[in-house]
């Protein structure tokens, strides 16, 4: 046990216990290189020297803007060391607004940033009182006098330890469990974003609870794919990892962000992870990545393809009754398409990846069951940022697809009614939890803080139930519920999945229903599915024919969920869409109609498309031909 239970002296003790284990690979140009948890620390004392050297202290704010690499774990560690508070900000923010408000709420004094976002502080530096120093990861040809390359506050910090190394003991030492160690702020697609603020504690309690459900060995690596602030990427992929003496791999940053995504299959290959962190838009693309493959291999690989699947999903159940009672008459046709086709889809992720943990959002159950059926099972997860953030987990030495796991260690949850009051096992409420990786409340926002931590507990917001085995299942987030007029309520994530996960030309779609009669839709359409299927019809986006055509199939694609289509009973039928809005944009980031996190802004897409919103509840909208989607198809090849 940490006689210090802080960041700093649990990275004290790893170093001491794995000195010569690597902690960080990194590439930079043609192979992986190793930074070992020693050389980690070598490089942490001299830039937390040199912080403390230039005035940095005990309490301060210095705000870090990087993608993955070891100066990334370095810059926040230095911080930490000194005292301070680090501000982890996400490499998605554009918006100079947006960074402007993050910079100036938290009063942050320092910058590390690297050079590729350099151009957006520089950008608002004038209009930040609170900035001193901009400190630039990266060698620059000439330097702003507010400005200086991190070497040279490593070498201050050498210079600065000479005399000054009990100062620098001292500072970390003296760095309480309760004290802050970040303000991470939320994506603020609705309102100003909130900083959640994180002490040292709710780090460290989170990581002995993630450990306590899932134990690392220190033999296993993981290529870190997540951005390095993201809250679960930065519990689950680095301190958890540096608590167990474990490796991180980092993707190969490209020229361009699209080309940081493309070197992420090489990476994966060149450092044969053993488990992977994901999310739901990762899930997705492996999955398109893989069955491309397979399609490439012709029609007969195709169809023994989806026959193994098939055959594995009956033989894996819901991953507790895998292989149990009837299920067992499978097992040896499972194992042999394992070994023709699963097992060289594994060798496409390095050959030891065991198992995927997914967090972030809800991922389908038919997505767990396709990652659990290749045998990398995808074992979906739920948290926080403000519970730092791991809340449940499923694991692969106890699981339920579908479910978000079981809840970690020293951890109370219940389940309320919109009164507070607390349900039982299979009652839907919203998911309030106590435990000490639990926020401390948000920065300079005590409104916030107290409509969220009330005596201690965190009303997460977000609407689930727990089973009688303690599994907890996650419904989606209280302020989207679709809401009857008759005050009944539903949450309409799950369909919106389903939709666009087992339609292909269905590409996004954000059901509607305010105490409204009858529920509503407004759908994006795969562009180059639909032309592909057009030109299969010899049909035309440019007459009424072509134009009904479409909205036929994708009336059909609903219906396929209605009673006595291939996917009744999945919902209850009063949620489905009556009328549906089809769109000609999609909703994205830079529209701002979805958040950093590349979750939907449901209250800015109600408002943007109010007009729309407000046809659909017409009776000429019930019938999906009407004028106003004929328009919108006849446009979409333009």
């Amino acid at each position: 046990m940490l006689s210090q239970r802080t960041i700093p002296a649990m990275f004290e003790e790893s170093v001491n216990k794995h000195a010569n284990n690597t902690l960080i690979w990194e590439k930079k140009h043609n192979t992986y290189k190793p930074l070992t948890y020693r050389e980690m620390r070598d490089l942490v004392y001299p830039l937390a020297g040199g912080l403390l050297s230039m005035g940095l202290k005990k309490g301060d704010r210095a705000a870090l803007i990087s993608e993955g690499r070891n100066d990334w774990v370095m810059s926040e560690l230095a911080v930490l060391y000194t005292g301070a508070i680090n501000v982890p900000i996400s490499v998605k923010i554009q918006e100079t607004e947006e960074l402007k408000f993050r910079l100036a709420h938290s009063e942050s004094k320092f910058v590390i940033v690297s050079d590729r976002h350099l151009h957006k502080v520089q950008a608002i530096k004038n209009d930040l009182p609170d900035l001193e120093i901009i400190i630039i990861l990266d060698e620059q040809e000439q330097y702003a006098d507010d400005e200086m390359f991190i070497g040279e506050i490593i070498k201050k910090g050498q210079l600065y330890l000479e005399n000054h190394s009990d100062q620098l003991q001292n500072a970390w030492q003296s760095v309480a469990e309760h004290d802050y160690a970040n303000i991470s702020y939320t994506s603020g697609t609705t309102a100003d974003p909130k900083g959640i603020i994180l002490t040292h504690r709710n780090y460290t309690a989170n990581v002995e609870q993630a450990t306590a459900l899932l134990p690392i060995p220190e033999w296993y690596t993981t290529l870190l794919i997540l951005p390095w602030d993201h809250s679960f990427a930065h519990t689950a992929g680095i301190y958890t990892i540096l608590k167990n003496g474990a490796s991180i791999a980092a993707v190969q940053v490209g020229r361009t962000p699209m080309e940081t995504l493309k070197n992420i299959p090489d990476n994966i290959k060149e450092i044969g992870p053993h488990f992977l962190l994901s999310v739901p838009a990762l899930a997705k693309n492996f999955r398109k990545n893989i069955e491309k493959g397979i399609q490439q291999k012709g029609d007969k690989t195709e169809k023994l393809f989806e026959t193994a699947l098939n055959i594995a999903y009956k033989y894996n159940g819901e991953g507790w009754n895998r292989g149990k009672g009837w299920r067992k008459i499978y097992a040896p046709l499972n194992t042999l398409l394992d070994a023709l086709l699963f097992k060289k889809i594994r060798e496409n992720f390095g050959g030891h990846l065991q198992f995927f943990i997914g967090g972030g959002a809800l991922l389908d159950i038919e997505l767990q069951r396709f990652f659990y059926a290749i045998g990398i099972p995808m074992l979906q997860g739920y948290g926080l940022s403000e519970a730092a953030p791991v809340i449940s987990a499923n694991v692969p030495q106890k699981h339920k697809l579908g479910s978000s796991g079981s809840i970690v260690q020293n951890l109370q949850v219940k389940i309320c009614d919109e009164h507070g009051k607390t349900l039982e096992n299979g009652q839907r409420g919203e998911i309030v939890v106590n435990g000490e990786n639990v926020m401390a409340g948000y920065w300079k926002n005590k409104e916030a803080t107290n409509k969220t931590l009330k005596e201690g507990w965190l009303y997460t917001g977000d609407l689930g139930y727990l089973d009688d085995d303690g599994f907890l299942y996650v419904l989606g987030r209280y302020k989207s519920l679709l809401i009857g007029s008759d005050g009944e309520k539903f949450s309409p994530e799950g369909i919106e999945e389903a939709l666009t996960d087992q339609s292909p030309y269905i590409e996004q779609a954000m059901l509607y229903n305010n105490q409204s009669p009858y529920t509503v839709a407004l759908l994006v359409p795969n562009k180059q599915a639909i032309k592909t299927w057009l030109e299969q019809q010899n049909l035309s986006w440019h007459d009424t024919k072509g134009q009904d055509a479409v909205l036929n199939l994708l009336q059909e694609e609903i219906d396929a969920y209605k009673p006595g289509g291939r996917y009744e009973n999945m919902f209850p039928t009063r949620w489905l869409p009556a009328a549906v809005a089809v769109l000609g944009d999609g909703f994205t980031e830079e529209n701002k109609l979805l958040n950093s996190t590349m979750k939907m802004v449901r209250s800015r897409i109600a408002d943007y498309y109010k007009n729309r919103l407000d046809y659909l509840f017409t009776p000429e909208a019930k019938n999906i031909c009407n004028h106003q989607n004929r328009t919108i198809i006849s446009r979409l090849n333009a």
